[in-house]
């Protein structure tokens, strides 16, 4: 990581939300980034990393579904990974997960009963916030989580879908159990964990999507929206490369010299 980034990284705390128009962008330029995915479709698999087989679990954004997430459970099935749907319907927030999570965690714990294997957790926006939440309270069965503008440090006003959040979860994102959730996430787990995110997200302000730095924790950079990050290739590739690492190794994310321009920061310090 440049001392640029960490320091920017560092800033969450004072982070607002993102401007209007780039909210207003949002949508278009999803579309956008899924019609590239289709364009480069059979160029990404075949320059993507290859999987061993270990079971990944995709866990969709706020109000999303499995549906969401086919697109990039499609490559990492063809790159070879055991790509899983989270099978709990719309990403509600507890109404999901179940109050304490229960559901999610009952998941996990049946595909690692049924593979022997650890899971690795993509989670899209809440989605990765829940992947995290489940990488602490399980680590012995998660090889590792890497979160798509998920707002893990935001405080309740750098997002643009705090007022969605309560009237999809049914709950204030300032009750208790949301704000034992945020204390939790607050101590790092020891799982490897990746933050990908993009500084023209027009949801999440892109502060609160990183990490801070330390081992075995990093953060990527990418152009994108964040509506459409679960559908950028540049993205995509990205998860690719980290999924492939070696189960008993981690390092930190280098684009190979002819992907380098789509990562404008990656690393730790």
């Amino acid at each position: 990581m440049t001392v640029s980034q960490s320091t920017r990284t560092a800033s969450a705390g004072a982070a607002k939300a993102p401007s209007a128009w780039l909210a207003a962008a949002e949508l278009p330029r999803a579309a956008a980034e899924f019609g590239l995915l289709a364009a480069s479709y059979g160029g990404l698999v075949h320059a993507a990393a290859r999987g061993d087989g270990h079971p990944v679990l995709v866990l969709p954004g706020l109000l999303a579904s499995d549906r969401s997430t086919a697109a990039l459970r499609s490559v990492l099935t063809k790159l070879g990974y055991d790509a899983r749907p989270w099978r709990l319907g719309r990403n509600r927030g507890p109404r999901a997960i179940g109050a304490s999570g229960e559901r999610l965690m009952a998941e996990v714990e049946a595909i690692f009963n049924e593979t022997g294997r650890k899971i690795s957790l993509v989670g899209w926006s809440l989605g990765g916030i829940f992947a995290r939440l489940i990488a602490r309270r399980m680590p012995a069965n998660i090889r590792q989580v890497i979160t798509l503008g998920s707002p893990f440090r935001d405080d309740g006003e750098a997002t643009n879908a705090a007022k969605l959040f309560e009237l999809a979860s049914g709950t204030r994102r300032d009750d208790r159990l949301n704000r034992a959730i945020l204390a939790e996430l607050a101590t790092p787990s020891t799982v490897p964990s990746s933050a990908i995110y993009s500084r023209t997200d027009g949801v999440c302000a892109w502060q609160v999507c990183c990490e801070t730095p330390a081992a075995r924790r990093e953060n990527i950079e990418v152009y994108g929206s964040h509506c459409g990050l679960g559908v950028n290739p540049s993205v995509i590739y990205a998860v690719a490369d980290r999924l492939a690492q070696d189960e008993s190794e981690w390092a930190p994310f280098q684009p190979s010299p002819w992907s380098a321009w789509a990562y404008p920061a990656a690393g730790h310090a």
